[in-house]
């Protein structure tokens, strides 16, 4: 077993120890509390009857004194008689009150025993529960991070050979083929920086802190620099990229390095399940208090059944799927969600997908400035958690 692994079993053990032990303290408490709070009313109950029969013997003795006196044998009789026939209904009575209140007491502690079992037994399955969620957790932040470093490794030595080349080659290296290495090494250096940078960004999110900072911009450039951004992937791919924007501008709030990187990823993934010869449209439309963007390919479309789970951690299309890190669309989610927007897909297999995510706008009414700086920060900062399985598609 795995030292983690094994460390963890032990802590969980000494956890399990300790809670048998304060379930048993708890039991033995509940049971003293019970026992002496049954002796008190016992005694209670005892001293009121011992004092109602002194009563009741110092009543008879005063009655006897003042009207009995010298009474004749057979009206003492028929006296003595009738006190005797009270007192056995006086002790029917008493007999039957204890066995009225040692049953409601017998059911009082039944109840609370089987509340108690029933409670332990919902915080044993919640105990349960959430390890079993831990244990997911984990297993799956281990796995990501064996694949960053995979990835960041391989990229590492790519970067290392490349210069290694460049320096056996040296001054008589072709321009073009100089060029050729510089631009392959920039790549790589920007895969690493993106690994990281999401990495960065679950980390934020997992802490509940994901900060926009939302200023007046205009969305239609916006989608015009996203597009153009990755024109010269799409063309290497044999991919028709276009964006669609209205005349005009679209001026809404939002933070424009975020948004970049939301259409960066979306496009990406897009050109991921897009073959050569197909075609990405990006577009931009206004509608009643938002704007709604869309980035619809050719491509290999995907099931109904996965269209929610695609937004999830580390989601990809299949096991043995190295295409990226499964993290993009999460990230696009919650990056989504923190300008007030959602984002979901539209897709049928064979027939390409459509990724939408939309953006509140002001009203035109509003002449308020945007906030800036520290307080826009201050005001956008939202806090996010990663929810449900982890997923694995960018």
């Amino acid at each position: 077993m795995p030292r983690k692994r094994r460390a963890n079993s032990q802590e969980r053990l000494k956890t399990d120890n300790s809670l048998r032990t304060e379930r048993k303290k708890l039991d033995d408490a509940l049971e003293g509390d019970r026992t002496a709070a049954t002796d008190a009313a016992d005694g209670v109950i005892d001293e009121a009857r011992a004092v109602a029969d002194d009563v009741l013997t110092a009543a008879r003795v005063k009655a006897d004194d003042e009207s009995l006196r010298g009474p004749r044998p057979a009206e003492a009789g028929a006296i003595v008689g009738e006190r005797a026939k009270a007192d056995r209904v006086v002790l029917g009575e008493r007999a039957s009150a204890d066995v009225a209140l040692s049953t409601d007491r017998k059911d009082r502690v039944d109840a609370l025993e089987a509340l108690l079992v029933h409670e332990r037994a919902a915080t044993d399955a919640y105990l349960l529960t959430e390890r079993a969620r831990s244990d997911d957790a984990v297993a799956h932040r281990d796995d990501f991070l064996g694949m960053v470093a995979h990835d960041l490794r391989n990229l590492l030595n790519n970067v290392v050979l490349t210069l290694e080349l460049l320096r056996q080659t040296g001054s008589g290296e072709e321009p073009a083929q100089a060029a050729t290495a510089t631009s392959r090494i920039r790549r790589y250096v920007a895969r690493m920086n993106r690994l990281i940078g999401d990495l960065v960004d679950v980390t934020s999110i997992d802490a509940g802190k994901l900060a926009v900072a939302p200023v007046k911009g205009d969305a239609a450039t916006l989608v015009t620099e996203a597009t153009e951004t990755f024109q010269p992937a799409a063309v290497e791919q044999g991919v028709s990229l276009s964006a669609e924007v209205p005349a005009g501008s679209l001026l809404a709030e939002f933070d424009q390095g975020r948004l970049l990187q939301v259409f960066a990823n979306l496009i990406a993934n897009a050109l991921k399940f897009t073959p050569s010869g197909g075609k990405i449209t990006v577009r931009v439309e206004k509608g009643r208090g938002i704007l709604r963007f869309s980035i619809n390919d050719t491509g290999v479309g995907i099931p109904a059944t996965m269209l929610e789970t695609i937004f999830e951690r580390f989601w990809q299309v299949g096991v043995d799927d190295r295409r990226g890190q499964g993290l993009g669309l999460y990230i696009s989610k919650c990056i989504v969600e923190a300008h007030g927007g959602r984002i979901w897909a539209e897709s049928e297999p064979g027939k390409g997908t459509r990724l939408h995510f939309t953006l509140p706008v002001s009203s035109s009414r509003r002449r308020d400035s945007p906030p800036s700086g520290d307080a826009a920060r201050a005001k956008s900062r939202v806090a996010l958690r990663g929810k449900g399985r982890p997923d694995r598609r960018r």
